[in-house]
């Protein structure tokens, strides 16, 4: 189904009417069946997610307009497997964007309730998705040439419309910098680089756990008790992994990090109090000079 042929029945809920405007800008997508206002939201925060990772196996799965578990593998098969294992639950309803190839191993994790979103099917896993009434999407236009299709974001108010040119922020070898006693390792520096890449996604607040190039906890959209939530979330998960926060943190976040055992906090920046406290802990904390915030 190519996009001129795309018709929305109705919006975010059934008493508003939606409609997807077409212009030449957009990226070249295709799609098995027709999806809902609120499934192509989440497709195109997926999208602008795993179009990071658009040079390994990356996976993420999405329910609403929140990023449930994002991981890196070492196949696809590898990457789907570590989102599923992280939030199983919400996995079994969920979209899942990857980054490459969807080969019949990876057909075989899906059900009906899923819907797959990928730069290319081989024809044994369409015909697996096809079986099993699983819709998926076909992202024609190179993932690596993703960003140059994002727009300004525009919103619409009664005060105005709001226009502001798209988030393509990257870390700068200039401001990423170990600001604590505690030197983390090469894992750990990746394991750091990838959370800043999933919590630039995460509506502020944002909260990200993870280990292993894997997301073990997501806190989104809170307005406090953001780290308490991850860490309870992650539980014996958290022990020598990384968080990363879109915003600065305090000394009760340092705290209550020490608690889980995190071994690493990358941070838009941290004032003396916070280094001070995590080197109390032998913590390890990135600065990056980067703020993202997103509401």
């Amino acid at each position: 189904m190519k996009i001129n042929e795309l018709n929305i029945e109705y919006g975010e809920n059934s008493y508003q009417s939606a409609k997807i405007e077409v212009n030449d800008s957009i990226i070249d997508y295709e799609m098995s069946g027709a999806l809902t206002f609120n499934e192509l939201k989440a497709l195109s925060k997926g999208l602008d997610l795993i179009s990071e990772f658009y040079d390994v196996k990356a996976a993420c799965s999405l329910k609403g307009n929140g990023i449930c578990a994002v991981a890196l593998g070492q196949n696809l098969a590898d990457a789907i497997a570590k989102i599923m294992d992280v939030n199983p639950i919400d996995f079994m309803y969920s979209i899942i964007v990857v980054s490459s190839e969807v080969d019949s191993e990876t057909a075989k994790f899906l059900k009906e309730s899923n819907i797959i979103v990928a730069p290319k099917f081989t024809q044994n896993a369409t015909e697996i998705l096809d079986s099993h009434n699983i819709r998926y999407v076909t992202i024609n236009t190179p993932l690596k040439d993703y960003k140059n299709y994002v727009p300004e974001n525009i919103k619409a108010t009664a005060l105005g419309t709001f226009v502001q040119s798209p988030n393509l922020s990257e870390l700068d070898k200039d401001t990423f910098k170990v600001i604590s006693k505690q030197k983390p390792t090469v894992e750990q520096i990746e394991d750091a680089v990838f959370a800043w890449k999933v919590a630039k996604y995460i509506n502020s607040q944002a909260m990200v756990i993870a280990k292993d190039l894997k997301t073990t906890a997501i806190a989104q959209g809170l307005q406090s008790a953001s780290i308490e939530f991850a860490i309870d979330y992650s539980c014996d998960m958290s022990k020598e992994a990384i968080l990363a926060s879109d915003m600065p943190i305090t000394v009760h976040d340092i705290d209550v990090a020490a608690q889980g055992r995190i071994a690493l906090i990358i941070v838009p920046s941290a004032d003396k109090d916070i280094i001070e406290r995590a080197d109390k802990y032998s913590m390890a904390l990135i600065e990056t000079g980067i703020t993202n915030i997103l509401f």
